[in-house]
């Protein structure tokens, strides 16, 4: 299969919002900065894929498909800065169920699925930020009874995007042929 898109890239650098952002400057501005750009990354490879697309499963008999990352990642924002930043643990995790399977397992995919999942996962960024807008990342808070800096929290989710875009990446050169950046 021959490269598609600009000389096997996603998109031409010119135009990839992930490098429109500059250099940073300081701790908060480059790890906010290195989220931002995995949240992103993981939005263009589900773009311009329709629900079936969205839903395919690269490699069996794992459940990834880029929709399930997508609400998997919904309920990993939702988790960390509503239930531990925000130290609201009465709020019930998103896919909970076994049979959700962290987001992963889902009904069949239709656009209507697809639009509330996404709109979910935008919803939980959205909030993500504004917690992070107002917390110090030297604030400390309680994971599993140990004390850990909201940093540490944003280095993980840094961590989880990245290695959930690697396996976006796999799953959409399946779906299309389209990899890289």
């Amino acid at each position: 299969m021959a490269n598609p898109g600009y000389d096997g890239m996603w998109l031409p650098t010119d135009q990839d919002p992930r490098m429109q952002m500059g250099p940073t400057r300081g701790e908060r501005e480059c790890l906010v900065g290195y989220l931002e750009h995995y949240r992103q990354t993981l939005a263009l490879k589900c773009d311009g894929l329709d629900a079936a697309q969205l839903a395919t499963k690269a490699v069996p008999p794992s459940s990834i498909s880029l929709l399930g990352l997508v609400r998997h990642m919904a309920r990993v924002e939702h988790s960390w800065f509503r239930r531990v930043v925000e130290a609201r643990m009465d709020v019930p995790r998103l896919f909970q169920d076994e049979a959700e399977d962290a987001g992963f397992a889902f009904p069949e995919a239709d656009d209507e699925l697809v639009r509330e999942s996404h709109a979910l996962w935008q919803e939980e960024i959205a909030h993500a930020r504004e917690v992070l807008e107002r917390t110090d990342l030297d604030a400390i808070v309680d994971v599993h009874g140990d004390p850990v800096e909201v940093r540490d929290i944003v280095v993980h989710m840094i961590e989880e995007y990245a290695r959930h875009c690697g396996h976006a990446d796999l799953v959409r050169e399946c779906v299309d042929g389209r990899a890289g950046q």
